[in-house]
Order: structure tokens, then C-alpha cells, then sequence
């Protein structure tokens, strides 16, 4: 930056130098030059200087130094000037960019969601503007691991004790060594078993390292599997399921994963429902985003979700009513897989409800367009 100032400032001197010597030149030479033209008056006299201080006189010669010495002045005030905001410039600079060194040292410590001050719109204020997200989603990033593994200690910690403390009053002969007991305990590891493989799906999907054996499928085959699967469990809690199927085009999917989606949503939906109630499942072709999806949904009339935890009922181990735990069958983490799942088919889910009418899931699958 020095240098470019330098070599403008004397660029600068240098024109108004050379054209102050045209005009002056012509002005001595008067009618001496009539015809002449200043640029080859000036090469005369520079080639001359005695042919030149004969033309001038004192009052010219002073003029012309006083000149000089104003460009030179002028020049040097300019290359001053230029030199301080040069200065100032970098030390702006340079602050912001310590500023910046000192967030990202800090966050190297482990002091997450540092934020620098944005000043201006440059370069270097969208630098820190870039780093500010970065150290927000971070931030964001390293509490949802904490609450993630705060919450998985959590449900492995229930169980786990349950069959310790039966084990050790077997042991201890406190506790009969009863069928009821030993189903008890059965239970407690099949739900610690799903819970595992829950975490292992929805890890390697957040990922992006869940492996998908797509094929084309009619969804409504798999849609009608899942509904037989379920359905003694329906009769015995006296639940309707109905269906209302459309016709749709194939979509490629994962066939195992699509079911353990529908599975999710409709044990869910059954879990949540009270008796003599309904779940309906449907499915049709919508068109959002300019293309094409088919579109299932499953309705059901069951208690129903408050507006204030909606926006929440896809996170890990998120439970909306707070009394609900593991004895109702759930991981905690049955919709954020079926969330996880789908969008590693490249598709979207969303979900309504009303507190006391019931929650309808929506999920999107791409069309296959071939």
C-alpha cells in the first residue's frame, strides 16, 4: 500500500510539473514562438538550459522556482497524508483481525460462542460476520451433544438399575426368583437392546453414513404391510385403522427403512390413542417446490400435542408430556429417526396437532421421475 502511494503522489508531481512547464514555457517565449509548439520549446530548452535563462528573466525565474518548490511541498504533504491513512487503515485492520486471532484462540480453549464486533462491510466485517455463525452453530452444536449424551445416560441408567437391583436381591435371596420377575427383566433388555439400535440408526443418519438399498416400490404395498403388522395391537385397544390409498407412482426407496418409518409413526400413533379411537393412514401425489412427492399422512384422534412443543417432537428424547417415560414403549427418539430417515431419502416431514383432537404426520417422498 506504501509504495502504490508513493509512486501516485509522484506521478501526481510529475504531470502537474510537466504541464506547468508547457503553459509557463509558452508564456515566456511569446511571440518568439509563434508557430512553435510548447512541447518542442521544451525539449529545446531543457536541451539548453543557457538558451532558456536568456529567454527568462528574474521575475520569471523566481515564479518558476516558487513553483517547484510548491509542488514539492504539495507532493510531500500528499505522500504525508496518504501515508497516515495507509496507517490508520491498517491499524483498523489489524484490530479487527487480533480481535478475530483472540475468538478463535478462546474457542481452541474451549470457550465456545465467542462473537467479534461487526463494523463495517468489507472483507474483514464479513469475515467476522462468517465467524460469528460459525461459533453460534458450534456453540449450538456442542450443548445439543451434551444434552444428547446427558439425555442417552439418562435412559440407559433406568434400566440398567432395574436389572441390577432385581439381580442382586435374587442373588441376595430378597427378590423370588419368579416368571413375572424374569419377564420383567426380559423386557428391560429388549428395551435397552431397541434403544441401542436406535441410537446406532440415528447416528450413522445424522451422519450421512446409513447405507439405503433403494429400489422402486409402490409405497402403498409397504403402507398395507405395516397396517397388518399392527393391527392385532389395534383390535385389542379397540383402535380403527383405516385406510385411504390412492394411486401413486413408484418411488425409489429403502424398503426395511420406509417400514421402520411407518412403524415409528404408527406405534406412536396406537401409544398415544385412547380406545374406541382412530388412525388414518393415507396417501396421495402433491405438488410443492415445483415437483412432484407422494405425500403419506397418518391421522390419529388421540391426545394431541401443545403448540409450544411442536416445533421440538423430532429431537432426541424429547417427550412433550414430561409423565411419559419408557414404560410406554417408546425410545425417545422413534421421530427424530423417522425426521433422520426420510431426509436421507431426500425427502421432508412435518406435523400437525391439536391438543385433545390429535396429531397428523405428514412425510414427502420424491417422485421417481423415470
Amino acid at each position: 500500500m506504501f509504495l502504490s502511494i508513493l509512486l501516485t503522489v509522484l506521478l501526481l508531481v510529475y504531470l502537474a510539473e510537466y504541464q506547468m512547464m508547457v503553459h509557463f514555457t509558452n508564456y515566456v517565449a511569446g511571440q518568439q514562438t509563434e508557430g512553435t509548439s510548447g512541447e518542442y520549446m521544451m525539449k529545446s530548452m531543457h536541451g539548453n538550459g543557457q538558451a532558456m535563462a536568456a529567454m527568462m528573466g528574474l521575475p520569471e525565474q523566481v515564479f518558476l522556482e516558487s513553483i517547484h518548490r510548491s509542488l514539492y511541498w504539495v507532493g510531500g504533504a500528499m505522500l504525508l497524508a496518504g501515508l497516515l491513512a495507509s496507517y490508520l487503515f491498517a491499524q483498523t485492520i489489524t484490530v479487527r483481525l487480533r480481535q478475530l486471532n483472540t475468538a478463535v484462540d478462546m474457542i481452541g480453549s474451549g470457550t465456545y460462542g465467542q462473537q467479534v464486533l461487526v463494523e463495517s462491510e468489507d472483507e474483514v466485517g464479513r469475515l467476522a460476520k462468517a465467524f460469528n455463525r460459525m461459533s453460534r452453530s458450534l456453540e449450538e452444536n456442542i450443548q445439543l451433544r451434551k444434552r444428547l449424551l446427558a439425555d442417552i445416560a439418562h435412559e440407559l441408567r433406568t434400566p440398567l438399575a432395574i436389572i441390577q437391583g432385581n439381580l442382586e436381591g435374587m442373588i441376595d435371596g430378597v427378590v423370588e426368583k419368579s416368571d413375572e420377575q424374569l419377564r420383567s427383566l426380559h423386557e428391560e433388555t429388549v428395551y435397552l437392546n431397541r434403544l441401542i439400535k436406535d441410537l446406532r440408526d440415528l447416528s450413522l443418519a445424522e451422519a450421512g453414513q446409513l447405507k439405503l438399498e433403494k429400489t422402486s416400490t409402490d409405497i402403498n404395498t409397504v403402507i398395507v404391510r405395516a397396517i397388518q403388522l399392527l393391527k392385532p395391537l389395534a383390535d385389542e385397544k379397540k383402535i380403527d385403522l383405516i385406510m385411504n390409498l390412492q394411486t401413486i407412482p413408484p418411488v425409489v426407496v429403502d424398503v426395511s427403512r420406509i417400514n421402520q418409518v411407518l412403524n415409528n409413526l404408527l406405534t406412536n400413533a396406537l401409544r398415544y390413542t385412547p380406545g374406541t379411537g382412530t388412525i388414518t393412514i393415507t396417501s396421495d401425489v402433491v405438488n410443492r417446490r415445483n415437483h412432484s412427492w407422494v405425500e403419506v399422512a397418518v391421522a390419529d384422534t388421540g391426545i394431541g400435542i401443545c403448540e409450544a412443543d411442536l416445533p421440538f417432537i423430532f429431537h432426541h428424547f424429547y417427550r412433550s408430556d414430561k409423565s411419559r417415560d419408557k414404560k410406554s414403549g417408546g425410545s425417545g427418539i422413534g421421530l427424530a429417526i423417522v425426521k433422520q430417515l426420510i431426509e436421507t431419502h431426500g425427502g421432508m416431514v412435518e406435523a400437525d396437532s391439536s391438543p385433545g383432537e390429535g396429531t397428523v404426520f405428514r412425510l414427502f417422498l420424491p417422485v421417481n421421475d423415470e
